[in-house]
Formats: structure tokens, C-alpha cells, sequence
């Protein structure tokens, strides 16, 4: 079940939220509990387990190692971050690593090893990352250990952010499990907030979807093929993943939690250091705090330092998904952050004129999305040599006939909002919070009616679209 579905809209949300404001607040943590733990059974019951047992495991270790002294404290943060690994690579990587060695093998004349694909569990990277984080802070002494297990079991599998994010801290939410107001204008906002979300996702996204995959799929791309595909797929990310930030943000807010800000328009920055200072800002923080610095940081001179920017991003990248277009979009960034701090060293380069450095920026970024969009590497090979103009340079006879009027005018809206959005407030957020303040929030409730209505129209009548984060 995913938050653009009839089913979610019209049975699961008001059924939990009718229950949940009639409770006392003492038991809302239960039913945030029951009703996420319901939500992520509508996929697979069987994988539940996996859910609760990392909870369970990550709520015990901590307090094993907040009672702790000295070595032992490490062996158990080693042994409690290994197992999550662990269910982290079987269930993500084990694919990936057995058809790599089996190509291998293959190459080499070998039988290949027989073998079942093991299926990905949705959500499953992002509560290992809330987990791991828990059980580090608790490590490091930056907070204490939760006694309540229903709250911080309701922090893992809260809803909102259970499938694809943000990717939260403990101590983040800790205080609102404990004491949160529920208000009418926060409820007007987070439902403004929400039906933003949806509006991008369904009314932007998926209209652009189609013109996508229609582009990625030539056998031949030529120059414009190539350049319409690469551009349309950044719009369609970007409003997919930030338009389920948004209503992630949205239900927090109707159920009095206040979420951090994941996007803050990433395709105006002016380098790549500070695209990721704006896109997917969470998971930035996550890989900064606990890869980057656990790697040593800057603390080890400045190869190791450029090693360890490099080596965040390969693995940020892999976190993405198990396929060498991953490793390589996350070491293409890698490259570029570790480039960009050297010059900044050197004094050889400031990123000053946003009439230059933002249109670089972005061709850096619409390069690197091809290789993230892209089945296989080969196919991303493909895509580049069209964008060379090595297979011919006007839209081809066989993408001609599938480009939609309706698709060309939704990228061209989409553009308008990226570049328009920033001027809108000073404020950090994105396209799907600069004019809903607080206090404007009832006014543009109702400014946003027709538009949700619209998207509730257009999901009825399209097929199954989840957001491109979840297979993740």
C-alpha cells in the first residue's frame, strides 16, 4: 500500500486517523504501532518479522551497551551493527553478488551457480540506517537509551517515514513521543502539505514517467532523444522523491510530529558540494555522521580525506541498490566532492556566477542521473553516446510517436516551479513548503483542493505507479 493509492487515501488513512484522535494520547504510540506494523503487512505478512526483529535487536543492544564499560561497549556496537549488515546484504545484495560471480564464471568457461532470487523487503534500507544511527548515538554517549520500547518500536515503524524515508534520528522524535500538541493548523498544514505531495507525484512524476522510460528504452537514442530522456527523468525524480517527502512530512504534521525538511531545491546549487547539502538532505546527514566521519573525516590528512569523501559516496551509492550503475553514479559524485575540495584548498576555483555554475552543476547531475536511471551499465553507455550525437542528432521516427503534448507541458511547468519555487522565501524547504507557513496553511488548503482533486482523478484512472524511491 503506498500513499498514492485509493486504498490508502479512502480506507487506511481516515480509519487510523479517526482512531488515533479519539484515543488518549498515552495510547496513540500503540496504535502508530498497530497501524504501520498494518500498512507494511498489506505488502508481505511474512516479512514482517524482520521489521519487529531489527526493532527488538537494536532496542536491547542499546541498553546492553549503555550499561557497558570500556572494550566491551565497542564489541557489542560491533557485533549489533554487523547483524544489520548482514540482514542488509542478504536480503539486498545477495542477488547482485551471486549473478556477478556467476558472470564471472560464465566468462571463464564454469557452470554458473544455481541459486533462487531472494526478494528485496520494502523499507528494509531505511530502517536499518534508523536503527544503526540509534545504536551509534547510544555508543558515542549523545544521548540516552529509550526504557519504552512501544515508543521507540513506533519510531521504527512510523509510517510516514517507514518505506522510503527521510531517514531519521532518535533524538529527533524522542521529546514528540513524549509530549506533542495536535492543533487545527497543524492539521490544516500537514494536510496541505500532503495533498502537495500528491500533486506533484501524480500530476508531475507520472505524467513525465511514460516519456521516460520511452527514452531510456531506444535501441539507438539520438542527440535529442538522449538530452529529452536525461532531462525529463531528473524532473521525475525529483518531484517523485520530493513530492513523497512532502506528504511524509504532511501526515507527521496531522499526527503532531514535526519532520525535518529532506529537500531544499537541489537544481539550483552551484556545485555539486552543495547539491548534496540540498538533495536528499537526511540520507546526506546520515552518510556524513556515520560513514564519513567513522571513516576518519578530515581528521587523517588530505588524501585520506578525498579517500574518504570518494569512498562515502561509492557506498552511499550501493546503498541505492545492488547494480554497478549505483556504484558508479555514488563514485562519479564521490570524484567530483573530492575534486571540488581540492580546488577549494587550493584557492583555484569559487563557485561565484549562478549564471555559470548552476547550469554546470546541473549538467554534472543530469550525467550522473543517467547512470543512476539506467538498467545496466551498457544501457547507460547507450544513453551517453546519444547525448554525444553519435547516433544522430533530431528526435527519432521511433520516440516521435510515444511524446505526449501533455508530457512536454508538464516538464516545461515542472522547470518553471524548480527555478520559480526558490524565490517564493528565504525559509529551508522546497516546491512543497515555501507558501505553506503555519499561517497560510488553511488558505492554501483550499487553494490546493482543485489540484488534489485532479490527482485523485488521474491516480483512479492510471495504472500502479509506486515512487521510484521504494525500490530502494
Amino acid at each position: 500500500m503506498v500513499f498514492s493509492s485509493n486504498v490508502f487515501l479512502f480506507l487506511f488513512l481516515p480509519v487510523f486517523l479517526i482512531i488515533y484522535y479519539l484515543l488518549p494520547f498515552k495510547g496513540r504510540s500503540a496504535w502508530i504501532l498497530i497501524g504501520s506494523y498494518a500498512l507494511y503487512s498489506w505488502w508481505r505478512l511474512d516479512f514482517l518479522w524482520l521489521l519487529a526483529g531489527v526493532t527488538l535487536a537494536a532496542y536491547f543492544f542499546a541498553l546492553a551497551i549503555d550499561r557497558s564499560n570500556g572494550p566491551r561497549r565497542f564489541q557489542l556496537l560491533t557485533v549489533a551493527v554487523t547483524l544489520n549488515l548482514c540482514a542488509l546484504a542478504y536480503f539486498k545484495y545477495a542477488n547482485f553478488g551471486i549473478s556477478s560471480f556467476n558472470a564471472a564464471m560464465t566468462g571463464l568457461g564454469f557452470a554458473p551457480f544455481a541459486w533462487a532470487p531472494i526478494l528485496l523487503p520494502i523499507g528494509l534500507s531505511f530502517f536499518i540506517f534508523h536503527a544503526i544511527s540509534y545504536l551509534v548515538d547510544i555508543y558515542r554517549k549523545e544521548e540516552p537509551p529509550t526504557r519504552n520500547l512501544l515508543d521507540f518500536a513506533a519510531f521504527i515503524a512510523l509510517f510516514p517515514h517507514l518505506i522510503a524515508g527521510p531517514v531519521l534520528k532518535y533524538n529527533l522524535l524522542a521529546d514528540q513521543f513524549l509530549s506533542r500538541t495536535h492543533t487545527l493548523e497543524k492539521f490544516s498544514y500537514g494536510a496541505t502539505r500532503f495533498m502537495t505531495g500528491f500533486a506533484k507525484k501524480v500530476l508531475i512524476a507520472d505524467t513525465i514517467a511514460p516519456l521516460v522510460t520511452a527514452s531510456f528504452n531506444q535501441p539507438s537514442p539520438s542527440f535529442f532523444d538522449s538530452w529529452l530522456g536525461a532531462f525529463a527523468y531528473t524532473l521525475q525524480l525529483y518531484f517523485d522523491f520530493s513530492g513523497y517527502s512532502d506528504m511524509a512530512i504532511g501526515l507527521a504534521a496531522i499526527m503532531g510530529f514535526k519532520f525535518p525538511e529532506n529537500f531544499n531545491h537541489p537544481y539550483i546549487s552551484r556545485s555539486i558540494t552543495e547539491f548534496w547539502r540540498r538533495w536528499h538532505m537526511s540520507l546526506s546527514s546520515w552518510l556524513r555522521e556515520y560513514l564519513y566521519i567513522g571513516l576518519g573525516g578530515n581528521r587523517k590528512g588530505r588524501a585520506r580525506t578525498y579517500i574518504n569523501l570518494a569512498l562515502t559516496m561509492v557506498l552511499g551509492g550501493l546503498w541505492h541498490g545492488a547494480n554497478w550503475t549505483f556504484i558508479l553514479w555514488g563514485a562519479w559524485h564521490g570524484g567530483i566532492l573530492a575534486i571540488e575540495r581540492r580546488m577549494k584548498e587550493a584557492k583555484l576555483w569559487q563557485p561565484r556566477s549562478a549564471w555559470l555554475t548552476i547550469p554546470g552543476t546541473l549538467l554534472l547531475v543530469i550525467i550522473g542521473w543517467v547512470m543512476f536511471r539506467a538498467d545496466n551499465v551498457p544501457d547507460a553507455f547507450r544513453m551517453y553516446r546519444g547525448m554525444l550525437g553519435l547516433n544522430g542528432l533530431g528526435l527519432s521516427d521511433t520516440l516521435s510517436w510515444q511524446v505526449r503534448p501533455s508530457e512536454l507541458v508538464t516538464m516545461l511547468v515542472a522547470a518553471v516551479l524548480v527555478y520559480v519555487a526558490p524565490v517564493w522565501g528565504n525559509r529551508v524547504g522546497d516546491v512543497g513548503s515555501k507558501l505553506l507557513r503555519p499561517g497560510l496553511a488553511v488558505v492554501a488548503t483550499v487553494t490546493l483542493l482543485p489540484l488534489f482533486v485532479l490527482a485523485i482523478m488521474k491516480l483512479s484512472a492510471q495504472s500502479y505507479t509506486p515512487f521510484l524511491y521504494f525500490q530502494f
